[in-house]
């Protein structure tokens, strides 16, 4: 009986090594390098963070900033600037007729800062909305602690509202939006094809139609 078992208890343990075995094997010839990214892509749809529509231009938001809009904005900056023509400067320069100036000049009495002074160039439109995004990467070095406005539309009707003060430059017109595509590249495939089936199938001017003579392929007679 105890040989039996002994039997038994061996021949088991010898059929789960073999398993065992088979299973290293079988992970090692089939398993394949797991992908980096999981799932699939789906055609037509962008990834998250790819591509995508980066928003309207500068010129189309100016062109239809939202004046009053701009005022509620420049709240944010009454605790540091002044606006009023003559009005004093307070922890920065007085604003009145900024927008068109040259960067870091004309501000009577206040002392800018030499990285704002090195910027050289004038406040336009696109200085104005980069010094808006971020005055310390537009100036790095600059005295100005405020962080930025994000929203490109606030920015737009800043810049609208502060041209009216003093400033009173004419606003670009919006950017053309571009043109539509009139045909996928498949439909486009397709009428190139049935294009050369209708130019083969088409008979040659003065070509002989059967059982008579070739036409003359202008409108001269000999």
């Amino acid at each position: 009986m105890g040989d039996r078992f002994n039997t038994v208890a061996g021949w088991a343990l010898f059929a789960g090594i073999i398993a065992l075995g088979g299973a290293i094997v079988s992970s090692k010839y089939f398993d394949t390098e797991r992908p980096e990214k999981m799932g699939y892509a789906i055609e037509g749809v962008e990834a998250e963070g790819e591509g995508g529509d980066s928003g309207p231009s500068l010129n189309t938001l100016l062109a239809s900033a939202d004046v009053a809009a701009g005022e509620k904005v420049f709240a944010k900056c009454a605790a540091c600037h002044t606006v009023n023509q003559g009005g004093a400067n307070g922890i920065g320069p007085n604003l009145w007729g900024t927008v068109g100036e040259a960067i870091a000049v004309g501000k009577a009495g206040f002392a800018f800062s030499d990285a704002l002074k090195s910027k050289g160039g004038q406040w336009t439109f696109e200085n104005m909305d980069a010094w808006l995004t971020s005055p310390r990467e537009f100036a790095p070095g600059t005295k100005m602690t405020f962080a930025g406005l994000g929203n490109p539309a606030d920015r737009a009707n800043l810049i609208a509202w502060l041209n009216t003060q003093g400033s009173n430059l004419p606003l670009p017109a919006a950017d053309a939006e571009p043109a539509e595509a009139s045909a996928t590249p498949a439909e486009a495939a397709g009428n190139a094809t049935n294009a050369a089936e209708s130019v083969e199938g088409a008979a040659p001017a003065g070509a002989a139609t059967a059982g008579g003579p070739a036409t003359p392929t202008t409108g001269e007679s000999e």
